[in-house]
């Protein structure tokens, strides 16, 4: 083969990869080019290529291994091709390659696509179907002609003029040379034929909606033109000619230039296209095509076409088309019908239509052949196709309109056509042949419903006018024969109907089928309309098309003519008044060509039975007068024979069979009792005989059977004796496999096999037997139609065989679910499930080994566990993953020997446990430089060499070789590598180069050895030291560190300079990069420039001598942080200013000397005193001031405070205000000011309030968070001490106040105390006005904005949820009851006691009052006591049906009761469980005489479904109830019959209730005199799974009338005696139960009180034994004393103040959740959280973001939800100290855990997760040194946390103690923010005391009412009433007893059914009545 050269000509170009096992090459591909046509030049070029030197070794092979030599150069390789580099040809790839290839659709694609597509379908041949594929590009290409629309389809079969050819011409638009190249794309259809693709279809606009969707759009997918001609031939030529254009554009496709293409190595889809001018035809050459030269001729003068002309017809299809020109022309007349004749078709007896759209289509065919005239066929002038014939033979059309989802639209006609007089009028289609005889040879037989369509279905589809043949629709559910029908049968055979569709329904590409049409037509959404006169009607389509039909059958179908009437008659057989006149009675009728008259005989069909008899006479409803045409009547005929049946019938004319004669009717009488059949002959022609009882593998094959029906003569049979040719008379055999499964029996197989005639009966082989189980085939002959199985009350012979099917062999198999994760070396197994090839499981067979493989991974199995569920086991896997995700791999399991051997699962591989580790750097020795960390890349492998990871792997570095050196650790868990660092390895004092050993491992993975790295470790050339220099008079004096230095105050401290040293004491040269690391705390910006000279900033002196200035230089980088600090100490400046203090109150009153002294300093500039003056400095001092009286004034030097002191200031008499006074020294002076009081009341200040613009909050109900305090103040706002001043308090109407006194007096101070109000308001903004008048004057008063909010503890209403969808069934338990409290704020209430609620129904009547009310108690709470919800559990619904009211309550108080809206629910009845009559009989008393009152058992007797409550449940079933009488021995003997001589009798069981109006016995029954039987009524009920308990009615008989009467009257007054009776023992046992109930209750209240007793005497609380309720009410007032003595006691508490919550999800703030006992550990437990006591904590995020919204953002707040409590330490875990349960060493100073000190009030699992988060681990210890100790101690082996020591002490995690941060300041000093102290143990005692005594109150009270009710029952049962009635109920029993045995019945006894059966149970239907009813049972 030679060698295919590049595109350049030039030579190859190869890809090649170089994959030689020890060559480490490029993975990527190397391209050769290769310019010799040799191997030895192609070697050549892969050397240079490659880089490979001449003397290496190496083989070039293909992908396919196979070796390039000298010798197969030639014939392998090729341009573009792939080779490999190996060492040998066997060696295996080293890494993946990829190889290129090019691939193209072969052209068999195209060439064969017809013959794929186009398939025979009914019997009929595809090519005509194909020619209008091409029919159809041609209507679309002349849909825009405004003239005729010519198209001409040619068939030349003329040798003359070539091969045969077809060519379709039309006078289209044509096709430019783009769109001709877009045509021979295939699939490039009409709606994707943009861009590139120019087309005549660019930019598709969906056409306008047209009548019956005739829009010419049927050329649309770009296949079915292509398919088509190369379906019909071998070779098409497109030949186009668009308007406006010069040229004409031709091309051909051809299966012949296609096979050329592909030999020479072409391009298969490329070509060229022909352009030329019109009618020139000089390139045609062939001979083959010579009639092409004719057609090119017709193009001169052609503005526009297109032809397309397919040559190389195949064979058959000439043939075909020649010899059936007539047949596919019609077909073709009927695809394009209503294209060609408009939307209404064809009618041929309408005039000439008017020329329009459609008249324009001109379709003709011409077909030439050799020495013939050719044939010639316009489709418009056939007028004989289906749609013709159909139109025109129709008498009445019905059209409707289908809309589906989208735009879905159909129009559809339904036709109708009549029988006319001896046959139907319905077309036969030529390619449909009628069928109505194919059932049945018999010529004795015809079965004329059928009608004539046959088998034919209703509707033909039209896709855009256009048929699709293939697809048609039987019917629809609306028009298909309905059960009841008022029309024959055979009418709905005389439709035929069409379906007009939109393009919104999609048809196959060759436009056969439709793919979705029928299945959206039958969609329960699409909507049928009726149109009339071209309107659309919404009604019942159903019922307009069965009155239509009806319509037509009476209108236009002739069938029967009545001839020679005999009158008008009235017929009184008919039940009807209306119907029964007038008939008229004909004597003959003449019907199918037959005249049938008086005295022939007949016989009849669909009749059961079959009759057979003459005709008297026959019927037609109506008032005639002669001959009359109708489409039925009725016939009498008299059966025959005669002497058999005495009988006349009367039946519908259609029952006459016509085919039957005298003679067989004679010969069936004769022969009629001798022919019935007997027996069943059975063979099995065919083999796979079945034998009884056979156990048979799934799929076996069952025989075909040959049966034999035999009569008693052994004469094989057909038909029934009697109805030999009768259709419903005939015999069929039955063939019914029946699977006995465990739910029931099941019919698998049924057949119905009638005899041909000529063959028996026959059933095919069976071989769909699949199923496991027991089977039984039978055989059964049964009636035709009816199939009965008996005739004549005799059974019809049948045949059994009984097998077993158990599994096949192993099939195929499947596999179960994997266990992942899958990781390399680890084992997993893989569940098999094997079933044979019906699915059933089976067992693996031993000879069959699994085979597992995988690309990339080897894989092997320890072991196979075999059966229905076989396991591969120990599966290993190991591979490459490349990745620590794992890969995915594609498994594929091999079962060999299974016809479905193989299995293909997807599992992820991940890599395997960890084996090495793998650390870079490589080298084992680095060098790092002192204090730098350094980082090591550390992956974790498996055994294979994949990057592993798994949970807790973590990879640590421990370093050795000096002290104090970290630890590094990473963790590798996510994605098994990461990079190992950590602090800098820093050696103090390091003076020359230090060796350092790292350890490198996973502790936890003791496999994986460590990796060991050496360090060396070289000094440090950074800063390691910082000095600082003050330079005075040119002298650097050294500043030291925390150096103290005195200078000016306010003075500028300059000329400061700095050094540094390194590690070996070198001074380090300032460099611009050091002096960024530089900072000064005195400076915000520092000059970089000086620090390079090495001058520090400037420091500001503080201006006051208080103040010391703190200077701190930093040098810090990423490796060190350096430092050293001084301090400036102010000293005071000149003397600048005079200063004064008043030593008391500026307040003087009026002529009053100022009590306080006025001390004056002398101070500098900045404020500072002077401290350096003298006595003499008083001399200089002067004093002024307005009104300012010196009389009494001294001044006074003082020495030791450096100080002036001033005495005796008094003002003169004047206007009380500030007075100001002015000091004077040399040149300075000051001024000082004083407030003269006092003035009178003017206005009232509110003590203690702050910002009054602002409301404050408050809840419902509660207190205000302050008391309200007011001050009388004077116009100055001095307080003025006024008494008795009245002010009052104004509010609104909607606020209630409490204490409600509203009027209040100032005291001598003038402050009026209003204490703390409650408020009552609702939500929302409320004011609180003070008002006060002073000498008639209203004084300015405050008002108290108030903001109140709902109170989240106070119930407002209960939320019941359940499922109102739930039935509530008569004794079952109720559904779920879901109950909550709503308090005001909507929020569920928690936390409350499920005793509070409680459930109350009572039944709905029509009084006013609740009657017989039932309470539940709360039975079941919600497993989380917080969540707030109840259940109402385990509670029965009441037994007696009706409307009941439901009502939930929940106790707020003992008082108060809050109750939920009343749910009225319908109680249904239970389950039906036995039959009751309506109304209890008497107890009959019957005889067997003559009178049929005597005889009469029951009498219009009613009776009723009950359930099991006597609640009637079935109203809704159907039945019969079978009576029938048994002996109350057990002995069947002598049992009475009823009328008729029967033993049982039925009665129909209708909507709930059967009726029977009397149950008579017969006369002279049988039955032993004076014996009591049974009547049993037995409820039959098909549509209940269950069978029903049966009534029993006991009776007694006789045989004489005497005694029977007076028997019946015995029997009436025992009746009455076992109802009396019956109501008399409830009474009493309703009695005896109560008292045994109120018997109980006292036990357990006597039980209550003595345990409750014995808890006190616990307590060491005695009681006495008489007057214990007034000792006990003591006891309560005592303790309640104590207890609040102990609360009044001095304790520690809180001085936060507390958050008005607002919220349940509000728990409170820090400093209140918890109390601490011990008063050193909650100062210091305080002082520690201090910043987080005023923290509000909340449950939820939201109610926090709430708070932080109101108060602005002041209040921090800590919402729980949002806490990762996984972090937070176990609230009981050991202390540090302990390990593993050991103490480690003694600790000192009685450490503890700082929470394990905290209680909580409340909340305590949310208390304790606040306090793990902000204690943590804090522990407590005795002192600084006991807590020193401890860390000391703790250290060695785990963390320590905080230590805070009782002394105050606080020692941090890091160690750090010392310093007033660390140190607790005094209590006062914590401004209240302590924890409380708990309440004493003594109040806890008290409320538990309390508590028993509270409960031990309420036991002796229920005590002492229970035995109240007791001693009321006993008296009751007592009394002489009670007694009265017990000694009524022995003498009715006595008289009963003696009835009974008169009677001669068993005695009732006390619990006898008969009196079970009492109406006295009525009374109350619950078999536990509630108490109230008992009671009022019993008081009646």
């Amino acid at each position: 083969m030679a060698v295919e050269r590049n595109d350049a000509g030039s030579g190859l170009t190869v890809f090649v990869y170089d994959r030689r096992q020890d060559v480490l090459s490029d993975d990527s591909e190397k391209v050769v080019h290769c310019h010799e046509e040799s191997y030895e030049g192609f070697r050549s070029a892969v050397y240079q290529a490659c880089g490979i030197s001449p003397e290496e070794t190496f083989v070039i092979t293909t992908t396919n291994r196979q070796q390039i030599t000298s010798e197969n150069f030639g014939g392998i390789v090729q341009d573009r091709m792939t080779f490999y580099l190996l060492q040998s040809i066997d060696q295996s790839l080293p890494s993946a390659t990829k190889e290129r290839i090019e691939f193209v659709p072969h052209y068999d694609t195209l060439v064969k696509s017809g013959m794929y597509e186009y398939y025979a379908s009914e019997g009929q041949n595809p090519l005509p179907f194909a020619l209008a594929e091409l029919i159809d590009n041609s209507l679309s290409a002349t849909s825009r002609n405004t003239g005729v629309r010519s198209i001409q389809l040619k068939l030349v079969f003329d040798d003359a003029q070539g091969k045969p050819a077809i060519a379709v011409v039309d006078n289209g638009r044509g096709m430019t040379s783009k769109q001709l190249n877009n045509w021979a794309v295939y699939r490039l259809s009409k709606f994707i034929r943009q861009g590139d693709f120019e087309s005549d279809h660019s930019g598709y606009i969906r056409p306008a909606a047209a009548p019956r969707s005739l829009n010419s759009d049927i050329s649309y997918f770009g296949v079915g033109g292509k398919q088509a001609a190369f379906f019909v031939g071998q070779s098409t030529r497109m030949i186009s000619k668009p308007a406006n254009a010069q040229d004409v554009h031709e091309l051909v496709l051809s299966k012949e230039d296609f096979e050329k293409k592909e030999k020479n190595k072409e391009a298969i889809y490329s070509g060229f296209i022909r352009n030329r001018k019109p009618s020139d035809s000089s390139h045609i050459v062939n001979d083959d095509e010579r009639f092409l030269h004719n057609l090119i001729m017709e193009e001169k003068n052609k503005e526009s076409f297109t032809a397309v002309v397919i040559t190389r017809v195949q064979p058959d299809h000439a043939q075909y088309l020649k010899n059936n020109f007539y047949l596919w022309t019609r077909q073709l007349a009927h695809i394009y019908h209503y294209y060609i004749h408009g939307p209404k078709g064809n009618e041929n007896n309408l005039p000439m239509k008017d020329s329009g759209v459609f008249n324009s289509i001109d379709i003709e065919i011409t077909m030439f052949e050799k020495g013939k005239i050719p044939k010639i066929v316009n489709l418009r002038e056939i007028k004989d196709d289906m749609q013709t014939l159909y139109i025109n033979t129709a008498a009445d059309n019905f059209e409707f309109k289908a809309h589906v989802e989208g735009e879905g639209v159909v129009e559809g006609i339904i036709r109708y056509h009549p029988f006319l007089y001896d046959k139907e009028s319905y077309p036969e289609d030529p390619c449909f042949p009628s069928k109505l005889k194919e059932d049945d040879d018999d010529d004795e037989c015809f079965l004329v419903e059928k009608g004539g369509r046959g088998k034919r279905p209703v509707f033909e589809c039209f896709w855009n006018g256009r048929l699709i043949p293939y697809s048609t629709v039987e019917t629809f559910e609306w028009c298909a024969v309905p059960k009841k029908r008022i029309v024959p049968v055979e009418c709905y055979n005389r439709i035929s109907g069409v379906l007009f569709t939109n393009d919104k329904f999609q048809v196959s590409t060759n436009k056969l089928t439709f793919m979705d049409l029928e299945l959206k037509l039958k969609d329960k959404h699409t909507l049928f309309t009726r149109v009339v006169n071209g309107q659309e009607q919404r009604m019942k389509i159903d019922r307009e098309f069965t009155l239509w039909l009806k319509d037509c059958h009476e209108k236009y179908d002739k069938q029967i003519k009545f001839t020679f009437l005999k009158g008008i008659i009235t017929r009184t057989d008919l039940p009807s008044k209306r119907m029964q006149s007038p008939w008229a009675a004909y004597s003959a009728i003449e019907w199918d060509g037959k005249t049938y008259e008086t005295g022939q005989l007949v016989k009849t069909i669909k009749t059961v039975p079959i009759f057979y008899g003459s005709i008297l006479q026959f019927f037609l409803y109506g008032d005639h007068d002669g001959d009359v045409y109708a489409t039925g009547g009725e016939v009498q005929i008299a059966l025959e024979p005669q002497a058999l049946y005495d009988e006349r019938k009367i039946i519908p004319i259609c029952k006459l069979d016509r085919s039957v004669s005298d003679k067989a009717v004679k010969k069936y009488v004769e022969e009629e009792m001798a022919r019935l059949p007997d027996k069943l002959s059975v063979t099995w022609p065919e083999g796979d005989e079945l034998l009884s009882n056979q156990t048979r593998h799934a799929g076996t094959t069952i025989g075909a059977l040959r049966i034999e029906i035999l009569n008693k003569k052994g004469e094989a049979m057909q038909k029934l004796p009697g109805a030999s040719h009768g259709g419903s008379k005939k015999l069929l055999v039955e063939l019914k496999v029946i699977l006995h499964a465990p739910d029931g029996d099941k019919e698998i197989i049924s057949h119905i096999s009638q005899h041909g005639g000529k063959w028996p009966y026959w059933f095919k082989k069976m071989e769909t037997i699949n199923k496991l189980g027991s089977y039984t085939l039978k055989l059964q002959v049964v009636l035709n139609e009816s199939n009965a199985d008996t005739y004549a009350g005799r059974p019809l012979p049948s045949t059994v065989f009984k097998f077993n099917i158990i599994a096949g062999k192993p099939h195929r198999f499947s596999i179960g679910l994997l266990d992942p994760p899958f990781r390399i070396g680890i084992p997993f197994s893989i569940p098999l499930n094997v079933q044979d090839e019906f699915g059933h499981d089976t067992d693996l067979r031993d000879d069959i080994i699994p085979q597992l493989e995988a690309s990339g991974l080897t894989l092997k199995y320890e072991e196979m566990d075999r059966g229905p569920n076989s396991v591969i086991k120990g599966v290993i896997a190991k591979g490459t993953v490349n990745s620590f995700q794992g890969k995915n791999f594609t498994l594929k399991v091999l079962l060999p020997g299974l016809k479905e051997d193989s299995h293909v699962l997807k599992i992820k591989l991940l890599p395997g446990l960890p084996c090495r580790l793998n650390v870079r750097p490589d080298s084992n020795i680095l060098k790092i430089e002192n204090g730098t960390s350094f980082p090591f890349q550390v992956e974790v492998l498996d055994e294979v060499g994949n990057i592993t990871a798994q949970p807790k792997l973590i990879v640590y570095c421990k370093f050795s070789g000096a002290p104090n050196l970290p630890t590094y650790s990473t963790d590798c868990s996510t994605a098994g590598w990461n990079i190992l660092t950590g602090p800098a390895l820093h050696v103090q004092n390091i003076k020359k180069d230090q060796t350092l050993k790292a350890k490198i491992e996973i502790p936890t993975c003791r496999n994986v050895p460590p990796v060991e790295k050496t360090i060396k470790l070289l000094p440090s050339n950074r800063v390691a030291r910082l000095q600082i220099f003050n330079v005075v008079e040119e002298q650097a004096i050294q500043i030291k560190h925390q150096d103290e230095i005195s200078w000016i105050a306010g003075d500028l401290m300059q000329n400061l300079i700095f050094q540094m040293y390194d590690e070996i004491e070198r001074e380090v040269i300032i460099t611009p990069a050091l002096t960024e690391k530089i900072q000064a705390n005195w400076t915000a910006e520092i000059n970089r420039e000086k620090l390079l000279k090495g001058l520090l900033p400037d420091v500001q002196v503080p201006t006051s001598v208080k103040d010391k200035r703190y200077c701190q230089v930093v040098f810090r980088d990423d490796r060190v942080s350096l430092e050293t600090a001084f301090t400036v100490r102010p000293l005071p400046d000149e003397p600048k200013h005079i200063k004064c203090k008043l030593n008391g109150s500026n307040i003087i009153q009026m002529g009053e000397k100022l009590q306080a002294e006025i001390e004056i300093m002398i101070i500098d500039q900045h404020g500072n005193q002077i401290q350096n003056l003298t006595s003499s400095s008083l001399n200089s001092l002067g004093i002024s001031g307005n009104d300012l009286d010196k009389t009494d004034l001294i001044t006074t030097w003082q020495a030791d405070s450096q100080t002036f002191c001033i005495k005796g200031i008094r003002f003169k008499p004047g206007h009380p205000g500030t007075k100001e006074l002015c000091f004077a020294w040399h040149e300075f002076s000051h001024f000082l000011r004083l407030n003269v009081i006092p003035g009178p009341p003017s206005k009232l200040i509110l003590m203690d309030w702050t910002n009054l613009e602002e409301s404050m909050l408050v809840i419902n109900g509660k207190e205000l968070p302050k008391s309200i305090t007011v001050q009388l103040c004077d116009q100055w706002d001095n307080p003025t001490p006024k008494p008795n001043v009245k002010i009052s308090l104004v509010k609104s109407s909607i606020i209630k106040v409490t204490p409600s006194n509203q009027l209040y007096k100032t005291d001598e101070n003038g402050r009026a105390h209003l204490g703390v109000l409650n408020i009552h308001a609702p939500r929302g903004e409320h004011t609180l006005q003070l008002k006060a008048t002073y000498n008639m004057t209203m004084l300015d008063c405050p008002v108290i904005k108030l903001n109140v909010l709902p109170d989240p503890s106070k119930p407002v209403h209960l939320n019941v949820k359940y499922d109102n969808k739930d039935a509530f069934v008569a004794g079952s338990s109720f559904p779920d009851f879901m109950i909550s409290v709503i308090s005001e704020d909507g929020n569920i209430i928690k936390n409350i006691n499920p005793g509070r609620i409680s459930m109350k129904i009572w039944e709905e009547d029509s009084s006013e009052t609740r009657s017989n009310v039932t309470t539940f108690g709360c039975t079941q709470a919600k497993e989380d006591k917080d969540d707030g919800f109840f259940y109402f559990r385990n509670q029965n619904v009441p037994e007696k049906v009706g409307s009941y009211s439901i009502q939930f309550a929940f106790a707020i108080d003992k008082v108060n009761i809050l109750s939920s809206e009343q749910i009225v629910v319908e109680v249904v009845p239970n389950e039906p469980v036995k039959l009751m009559p309506a109304s209890l009989p008497h107890t009959p008393a019957v005889s067997n005489a003559a009178s049929v009152g005597s005889r009469t058992l029951v009498k219009d007797l009613s009776f009723i479904i009950m359930d099991e409550y006597k609640n009637n449940s079935g109203n809704d079933l159907d039945g019969k109830i079978m009576v029938k009488i048994k002996s109350s021995t057990g002995k069947d003997g002598d049992i009475p019959l009823f009328q008729g001589k029967t033993s049982t009798v039925e009665f129909p069981f209708h909507k709930g209730i059967a009726e029977i109006e009397a149950l008579v016995l017969a006369e002279n029954s049988p039955g032993r005199h004076s014996t009591k039987y049974i009547l049993v009524f037995e409820p039959i009920i098909p549509t209940l799974e269950r069978n029903l308990e049966p009534y029993c009615l006991p009776f007694m008989f006789y045989n004489d009338f005497k005694t029977q009467q007076q028997m019946a009257t015995l029997t009436k007054q025992r009746d009455n005696l076992v109802q009396s009776v019956s109501i008399y023992r409830s009474m009493l046992d309703t009695s005896n139960k109560l008292l045994s109930e109120i018997k109980c209750r006292v036990q357990e209240a006597k039980m209550k009180e003595a345990h409750l007793k014995a808890e006190l005497k616990k307590q060491q609380i005695d009681l006495p034994e008489t007057n214990v309720l007034q000792h006990v009410d003591s006891l309560l007032r005592q303790k309640k004393s104590e207890q609040e003595e102990i609360k009044r006691q001095p304790r520690r508490t809180c001085g936060i103040a507390h958050y008005n919550k607002g919220s349940q999800d509000v728990l409170g703030k820090i400093a209140h959740l918890a109390t601490i006992e011990e008063n050193e550990a909650a100062k210091v437990i305080s002082w520690h959280l201090a910043s987080d006591m005023d923290c509000v904590v909340t449950l939820t995020t939201t109610a926090a973001r709430r708070i932080f919204d109101e108060t602005q953002g002041r209040q921090q707040v800590l919402p729980l939800d949002s806490i990762y409590k996984k972090n937070l330490s176990n609230w009981n875990r050991p202390l540090p100290h302990f390990r593993n349960g050991r103490k480690c060493f003694d600790p000192l100073g009685n450490p503890v855990f700082a929470r394990h000190l905290l209680t909580f009030p409340e909340h305590q699992e949310n208390c304790q997760t606040v306090f793990g988060l902000i204690l943590g681990d804090t522990i407590i210890v005795d002192s600084l040194d006991a807590a020193n100790h401890y860390r000391k101690e703790v250290v060695k082996f785990a963390y320590c946390p905080t230590l805070l020591t009782r002394e105050g002490d606080r020692v941090r995690p890091n160690g750090k103690f010392g310093g007033l941060q660390n140190k607790v300041p005094p209590v006062d000093k914590l401004r209240g923010m302590v924890f409380a102290a708990p309440l004493p143990q003594q109040y806890n005692v008290l409320s538990t005391q309390i508590e028993l005594l509270h409960q031990y109150h309420a036991t002796v009270v229920r005590l002492n009412k229970v035995n109240a009710e007791h001693e009321e029952q006993e008296q009751s049962l007592n009394s002489p009433d009670m007694q009265k009635k017990k000694e009524e109920l022995a003498e009715q029993e006595k008289d009963l007893k003696s009835i009974e045995e008169k009677i001669g019945m068993t005695p009732t006894g006390r619990c006898s059914k008969s009196s079970l059966r009492s109406k006295a149970l009525d009374v109350n239907d619950s078999p536990s009545p509630p108490k109230r009813m008992r009671r009022e049972i019993f008081k009646s």
